[in-house]
Order: C-alpha cells, then sequence, then structure tokens
C-alpha cells in the first residue's frame, strides 16, 4: 500500500529556514502528483504547495511565495518543501499528500484531489 513519511520538522526561531522531506513507497512515484498541506491548531487543514510528476509545474498558496520552494526526486521517490524566511504563523503540522496522474504536467492544489496522506511533521517557528 500507499505509504508517506515526512521528516523535518522542528522547534526554530522566526527568520529561520527548515527542509521537509515526504520519502513515498508503495506506488510509482514518477506517476504521482504531489503535494503538501498544513494544519494550525484551531483551524482547518490548508494548501500550501504542489507539484506535478514532471516536476515542472509548481504552485504555492500566495502567503509562502518566494519563501517556500517544492522539488521531488523522482529517483528517490521523495519529495521536498524547502521553507525560507520562516514566520510564527507558519506553525502548524505540514502533511505531504499523493494522488496518480495520467497528466505529466498537472497540479492539484485541492485537498479532495489527494488521496493519499502522510502523518504529519510539526512545525513551530518562535517569535
Amino acid at each position: 500500500q500507499v505509504q508517506l513519511v515526512e521528516f523535518g520538522g522542528g522547534l526554530v526561531q522566526t527568520g529561520d529556514s527548515l527542509r521537509l522531506s515526504c520519502a513515498a513507497s508503495g506506488l510509482t512515484f514518477s506517476l504521482y502528483a504531489m503535494g503538501w498541506f498544513r494544519q494550525a491548531p484551531g483551524k482547518d487543514r490548508e494548501f500550501v504547495a504542489a507539484i506535478s510528476r514532471s516536476g515542472t509545474n509548481t504552485f504555492y498558496t500566495e502567503s509562502v511565495k518566494g519563501r517556500f520552494t517544492i522539488s521531488r526526486d523522482n529517483a528517490k521517490s521523495t519529495v521536498f518543501l524547502q521553507m525560507n524566511s520562516l514566520k510564527p504563523e507558519d506553525t502548524a503540522v505540514y502533511y505531504c499528500a499523493a494522488e496518480y496522474s495520467r497528466l505529466v504536467d498537472l497540479l492539484i492544489t485541492s485537498e479532495v484531489g489527494y488521496g493519499h496522506w502522510g502523518q504529519g511533521t510539526q512545525v513551530t517557528v518562535s517569535s
């Protein structure tokens, strides 16, 4: 079965950087569109970033544009989220998500578009 495991969360200060990784297994990774979502305490889970199967196309929520970068290594079945200039409002549990895509350049930005989810990793940014 498909398994997604996130790594790299932690406690950092405002302005610091973190790199999240999500290792996938049980799937042909290069056939899956990938995404990152986050859920802050008391809030709904929200979209952060998406990347197409090929890695050519990416998309970000407005609040992280210019600070976060999503990338993938299909040979290692891993998707990354590089987070720079972190702010306290970035504090959340971060989840990676995967969904099979026939289209090489498809981006999936909706939570309901993903059928596979990781368990999440906590990111806490102190002020």
